[in-house]
Parts: structure tokens; sequence; C-alpha cells
């Protein structure tokens, strides 16, 4: 039996300057559902969530919400100011300051940190706590993941799985939406159209209506010129896009596995200075034995521990990894921005770098858009190596053209993200290093950036928490293992995340082969020691039941009527979900230290 809806938009308009931005726009969400809201860039989807919170009021239309109802947003850029600690701000409004702690716990954020020293992803986990602990019926969240690292954005996703109100969501991740969202909810040309799937059916359900609205045009043989240049880069454009880019996608991870082959390993000492000339023209980056180690309050914090590594011309990388892993300090150390305590670096002589960093600092303020691309004056640019009109370059990036004249500080985050990538884009480069480029992206900028990527002819290096970004853009991935010590996958990030759980899984398929196999030679030199397989044996009989046990105290805490029912019990269950963590954490560390000596030997 379908729910009631706990809120309802009639035919709702709204109007800025003139312009309607919506006309005739009819939500309906009932308890249960998720809804991922989409639309290219200046659709009104944050307009839109301010209608419901009453910052907005529409033109004409009606807004019913449930009576008892309690609505709660977490904005793009939650405004932390005014508050002396992050408990402060969570728990503002509410009686019961305990629930706030525990939300703040629940997301990492120490209930005294200080607000005005906490980076964007610290203020964004803030903010997530205050929203959850208001326990709302009606959750909406504008980009929560940016600035999350990939374990807190799958922990969101579990607690918005098991949110039993209604949640309207706007993210750039689409990795995010595909995971939790029940229904879509698309907003284009002032319209709302509604799919009672999540995310993952959206772009073939979103070609049906485009191709149906193409047949309606045709058949009125009305000539709406914008409307026919926006189907032309609509969805159905851009499946055939995506397809095209797979394909290049795929033969640049053949290429690059071809490579590697040709020049070894990276860890070999053999041959690495004997090369031929054509081959180390291929070097971009050689890296080797490379360590690094901060000294802070809470101790040393090893970023690189014998770290090796080659990055070939045409190369794909992303690094990977949780916040804290050292992604960015580690590619400045490969960049030669920061002095390692050992090893050694090499970089091409002809290597030249075209850098956009996370701060984004590059921008000048005063400058206008115009001034900001082409800072040397004149009315054109060059683009790697061809010249472009700034006007039509701007517009790919969807500045329009009287946008150009408007300061640096008037634009938003979105927009200034879009320029600093028109920047660095347009500079001759032959290595191209991106550290989140996709935070404050919408879906049309960010199919934009994967073409231009697909496009790129040089080398790129890519940090990001974005996975179906990783998966369209890169050849190979760096993750993190813990103590400084990274490992090199094949493929996106999808690909990396199964490679390292079928390591997870070898050392029971080993232990099975070596029980039935009779050695050939002595043992001393080639076999674990008796402590070694005994941990190897406790680790393969404890991970199950851990991540049993963590899977199962999840579910429990998700209950949002726990707390309030028994706060003890709360307590208990959270400090042992932490140390389960943290033993599977242990197990997985012991396992990876274990197989490396397992490697040593058999080498």
């Amino acid at each position: 039996m379908a729910q009631p809806p706990l809120i309802t938009l009639s035919d709702v308009r709204l109007s800025f300057g003139g312009k309607p931005l919506f006309e005739g726009v009819d939500i309906a969400l009932s308890k249960g559902e998720r809804a991922a809201l989409v639309g290219r860039n200046g659709a009104g989807k944050s307009t839109l969530m301010k209608i419901i919170t009453g910052v907005h009021e529409p033109d004409s239309g009606e807004l019913w919400i449930q009576p008892g109802v309690e609505i709660v947003s977490a904005a793009q850029e939650p405004d932390l100011s005014g508050y002396e600690t992050a408990l402060d701000f969570a728990a503002d409004g509410l009686e019961d300051r305990h629930r706030a702690e525990a939300e703040l716990d629940a997301f990492g954020i120490p209930a005294d940190a200080k607000p005005a020293t906490q980076s964007g992803g610290q203020q964004r986990r803030t903010a997530l706590a205050k929203a959850f602990a208001r326990d709302p019926d009606i959750l909406l969240l504008d980009e929560p993941t940016n600035h999350l690292d990939v374990p807190m954005i799958e922990q969101l996703e579990d607690r918005l799985k098991a949110f039993r109100g209604v949640v309207l969501v706007v993210s750039h991740d689409r990795a995010f939406l595909e995971s939790v969202s029940t229904t879509t909810l698309w907003l284009r040309q002032g319209r709302v159209f509604k799919s009672p799937r999540g995310y993952a059916e959206f772009d073939s359900w979103a070609e049906s209506i485009e191709q149906e609205e193409e047949r309606a045009l045709k058949k009125l043989k009305t000539q709406l010129e914008d409307e026919h240049r926006w189907l032309a880069r609509g969805v159905t454009g851009r499946r055939k896009r995506n397809q095209g880019r797979l394909a290049r996608l795929k033969d640049m991870r053949a290429e690059h596995s071809r490579l590697r082959s040709e020049l070894g390993d990276a860890k070999s000492n053999a041959g690495l200075s004997s090369d031929s000339g054509d081959q180390t023209s291929k070097k971009v980056i050689e890296a080797r034995g490379l360590s690094k180690t901060f000294t802070t309050p809470d101790g040393p914090l090893q970023i690189a521990e014998d770290f090796s590594i080659r990055v070939l011309r045409g190369d794909r990388l992303g690094i990977i990894g949780p916040n804290g892993a050292g992604k960015t300090t580690l590619l400045k150390l490969m960049l030669g921005e920061i002095e390692s305590d050992s090893g050694s670096v090499k970089r091409s002589r002809t290597l030249t770098t075209a850098y956009l960093d996370q701060t984004r600092d590059s921008l000048k303020p005063k400058d206008t858009l115009w001034e900001a691309l082409a800072p040397n004056g004149g009315d054109h640019i060059m683009v790697q190596g061809r010249s472009r009109h700034v006007a039509a370059y701007g517009k790919d990036f969807l500045f329009k053209p009287e946008q150009l004249r408007q300061p640096v500080s008037a634009l938003s985050g979105g927009e200034r993200n879009r320029l600093t990538l028109a920047i660095a884009l347009a500079q001759p480069s032959n290595l191209l290093v991106l550290d989140e480029p996709t935070n404050d992206l919408d879906m049309q900028t960010l199919d934009l950036l994967e073409e231009m990527l697909a496009s790129y002819e040089g080398t790129l290096i890519l940090v990001s928490h974005d996975r179906a970004f990783l998966d369209a853009t890169v050849t190979s991935c760096l993750s993190p293992l813990g103590k400084g010590r990274w490992v090199q996958t094949a493929g996106g990030w999808t690909d990396a995340q199964t490679q390292l759980r079928q390591a997870e899984k070898k050392p029971a398929t080993q232990k099975k082969k070596a029980a039935s196999a009779k050695p050939a030679r002595p043992k001393t030199q080639t076999k674990l020691s008796f402590k070694d397989e005994h941990r190897l044996k406790e680790i393969d009989e404890a991970l199950p039941r851990l991540q049993a046990e963590v899977s199962r105290l999840e579910t429990e805490m998700a209950d949002p009527d726990l707390f309030s029912k028994d706060p003890d019990a709360f307590q208990a269950k959270n400090e042992r979900l932490t140390a389960a963590k943290a033993e599977i954490e242990q197990a997985e560390e012991d396992w990876l230290e274990i197989e490396a000596r397992r490697e040593a030997l058999d080498a």
C-alpha cells in the first residue's frame, strides 16, 4: 500500500527578474523515498530546496507539508561562524545535547573542535552530524559528499539507506546517487520529471524523454534554436560520448599495460639505467625508495616508506585513499615540491606541468573572468597550442559572454572551480595534475571535464574521492596500505577495490596449496615462520567474525530511537564498533606485512 506524501508541491512557479525559473512544478514525496534531484547548472535545484525550507516563497502554486513534520537542510556551504565549538553548532536548538555529541562522534568530530580551524571536510561532517541529530522527517542534502573521503561517503550512504523519512539530495557524485536513491527528480526547463527508479537508471529514462520531445518538436515543426542546441548536448549525446570515452579508456589501459611490460617493474633494480632511448623518453617521473615522515603532536606520521613508482608518458594515475592518508603530500613528493627524507626522484627534462591544487589559490578575486583567462590581454588565448577566442573558450566551460566581465569574487564555488579548470587546461603542458577537481561541479561540467581529459595527450595525475569519475578517467590507481606503504593497481577505482579484495582472500588459498604440496627444497629460506603462519590463521578466522560484527552493530546503531531509549547501550555499541574496526585494520595491516615477507621469500 502506497504511503501518503509527507510533502507536496503543486503547480509551483517562481521568477527572478522577469524570467521564469519554475513553471508548473509538481512533486510528491512519501516516507521512505530517497530522491536524487538532478539538472544542469543553473536549473534551480538549490532554489527548489529553499522553497521547501521556506527561504524562498513561490510566485504561485501550493506547498503542502504534513502537520508535525520537521524538515532539516544541510547546506552546500555550512556556516559555522559564531559558534565556539562543534557541539555548540550541532546542538543548537536541541534540548538533548548528548544526541548531538553522539552524532559528532559517529562522524569522527570531537565535540570541542573549533569550527574556525576545521577543514572543509570536517565542517561538512559537523553539519551532517547536526542534521542527523535533529532526527528529521524530511532531510535535504545539497552536495553532501564534497570534501568527504570514500570511507565517510560510504558511511553516509549506510546512514541514508537506514533513514526512515524522506531524503532529497543534490549531488555531483554519481556513485553516491546510484547507491542511495530510490527515485529520481529531473529538473529541466522549469519542470520536474519524476522516475520511480533510482539514479542508476537515469540515462536510459532521460533519453526516452528527450527522444519523445524531439519527435514532438519535429512534428510541430517548431524552430526552437536554444532547445535544439540543448538537446544536442543532452543525455542522448552524453551517452554516445561516454561510450566513446570508455572505448578510448580501454585502449589507454591496454597501452599502459604494454608499456609496463616493456619497461619492467618499477621496483626492479635491473635495467633502470640501461633502457633504450625510446623507452627513456617514455618516463615522466621515476621515484625510487622514497621515505617521508612528519613529526606531529600525536607522534610520527609516515607518508611514504621505501616508495617506488614509474609514471610513463600517457599514464593516467589516480591517487586514492581516505583523508589524512597523505595523498596530496605524496603527490608533492613525486613532483619535487617537498623534499623526501631518503630516496630519489627523477623527472623528465622536458616536463611541463599544469597543476590545479585543492585550494584554488591561483585565482585573484579582483580580476575579471576575462583577465583570469587572458592575463596578457587581448581577446584570444592559446589553448594547448591552439588560438581560441576568450568568449568561445569561456563558453566551453558554461560561462556566458556577459559573465566574463564579472569579478572572480562574485563567482560561486562551482563557478570558481570551473574557471580554475579552464585556466589549468589551457596551459601548454605534458603533465596535468588535478587535486580534487570535482568538488562543487555539476553533472554537465563533470561530463565536459571527462571529455576534455579523454582527449588530453599528455600524462594525468589525479587525486579524487569521486569513484565514478576515477573509473571514467584513470588507467591505474595508487592506494595506501598504512605506515607509508602504497600499492599500484591497474584500472580505475572499482578495479582497485576488486584487486585489493582478492588480495585479502589470497592467504587462505595459499595455505591450502602449501598444505597439499610437498616441498622439494629446504624450508629454512622459503617458508614463513611458525609465528607468521599462526597469525595468518588467526586473521582468516577473525576477519569474517569481525566484519559480521561491524555490520550488525552499524545496523543496530542506525535505529534513530536507540539513543533515546537506551543511551548506555548506544554508547557501548559505539565503543565496540570503534574497537572492532580497529581490530580489522590491525589484522589487515598484519596480513599485508606477512604477505610482503612471503613475496620476498618467494623471490
